[in-house]
């Protein structure tokens, strides 16, 4: 277990530099050096986009966002850009395979998976992606208006404390909750040496953050967490969790009523301009089902749709070796697979590069007083690791 402690990202950039230039003096005829060129102007970086929030034509389009990369500073992990990006730890983890989470190195190029073909279900309410531990937050249109999405990254339930599937509504929202355990809970907990109490009152140690959305289903609900590290993970007794900063925005967003519909769906398809998109994530390690079986149907519905029908639509061709390849290397990221002669890499690798610090109007603020750091996340890893899968 690594010993050093991290620390997030520091405030301000660099932006280029000054060159000196030495003047001659005196007659031009006694110079024997010619002026030398004047040194070229470092390009600044391009802002990163902010990632949670996109409006899109419902009737042409299932994929918003557009992927990223930023270089890695000394001291950053890829959890850390995770949150600044607002992502998951497994989301950003997938996108870049080979990439120690913890020791990234300094100027590592590091593919921030902020595109997203949106789940195969009602445009409507909130739905939850098990497989990409992702929500969807869809207001009500107005006529003429564009669609909206918002999006952010969630923690879901362990293996042996499912989250659910199926359809629900949003019972109540509650600000600065208190937890109440449930016996199974208490049970687990003094077993592992750990006993709760019968209530948890609101505070920074409060599992349940600072706001929560019960559902309809009994003892399930999203709400915050006290561990940002955890969002993008397997690590809740069946509630789905968010990052501090995002819990809020649902909560004051999403009213009483609203549908909730979570889905498990690893392998997306959808359009976007004349190409076909796939996005595809690790399969949860408990889903069984035969999902190559699965994406042959989805590539037969896809292609009949009235989307399909729409420009160039019907002539793109699949690029069978990129299919192949994403389907072999699940990136989390969406890769158009009706362009010719691409590779996954590739396609990835003309990605926007941009600067390595918090985007314009994201949701994070940076602040990470109270947050735990990576080497506290490794050990909650060592000590119970079940409890971050």
């Amino acid at each position: 277990m690594h010993k050093n402690k991290f620390s997030y990202l520091r405030d301000g950039l660099a932006y280029g530099f000054c060159a000196s230039v030495f003047l001659l003096s005196g007659c031009q005829t006694f110079s024997t050096h010619p002026t030398p060129p004047p040194a070229p102007r470092v390009q600044s970086l391009p802002m990163p986009v902010a990632s949670h929030e996109f409006s899109f034509d419902a009737t042409r389009d299932d994929v918003v966002g557009a992927v990223q990369i930023v270089t890695a500073d000394q001291e950053d992990t890829l959890s850390d850009i995770a949150r600044r990006f607002n992502v998951g730890y497994e989301e950003i983890v997938s996108a870049n395979p080979g990439v120690d989470p913890w020791l990234p190195k300094a100027g590592t190029r590091v593919v921030v998976p902020t595109q997203f073909v949106l789940p195969d279900a009602p445009r409507q309410g909130i739905v939850i992606n098990l497989a990409a531990m992702r929500l969807f937050y869809f207001p009500k249109a107005k006529p003429g208006e564009l669609q909206r999405v918002i999006t952010h990254p969630v923690g879901i339930g362990r293996v042996e404390w499912k989250t659910p599937m199926g359809v629900t509504r949003v019972a109540s929202k509650k600000a600065n909750p208190a937890w109440i355990p449930t016996p199974s809970i208490r049970k687990e907990h003094a077993k592992n040496g750990n006993p709760l109490p019968a209530i948890v009152p609101p505070g920074p140690d409060n599992p349940m953050g600072t706001h929560v959305l019960k559902l309809d289903w009994p003892n399930y609900a999203i709400h915050g967490t006290d561990k940002p590290p955890s969002i993008g993970l397997r690590g809740s007794h069946g509630c789905v969790r968010m990052y501090p900063e995002d819990i809020v925005g649902i909560f004051n967003n999403v009213p009483v009523g609203t549908p909730v519909r979570v889905v498990n769906q690893p392998r997306l398809l959808g359009w976007r301009g004349d190409d076909l998109y796939l996005q595809a994530y690790p399969a949860l390690e408990d889903d069984r089902r035969d999902h190559g079986q699965l994406l042959k149907k989805s590539l037969r519905t896809v292609r009949t749709t009235a989307k399909a029908k729409r420009n160039a639509r019907p002539q793109a061709k699949i690029n069978q070796a990129l299919l192949a390849e994403a389907l072999a290397n699940p990136r989390a990221a969406a890769v158009p697979i009706t362009q010719s002669e691409i590779t996954l890499q590739a396609y990835l690798n003309h990605a926007k590069l941009v600067q390595n610090t918090l985007p314009f109007n994201a949701t994070w603020d940076g602040n990470r007083e109270g947050q735990l750091t990576a080497s506290q996340v490794l050990e909650m890893a060592s000590e119970e690791p079940r409890q971050i899968r």
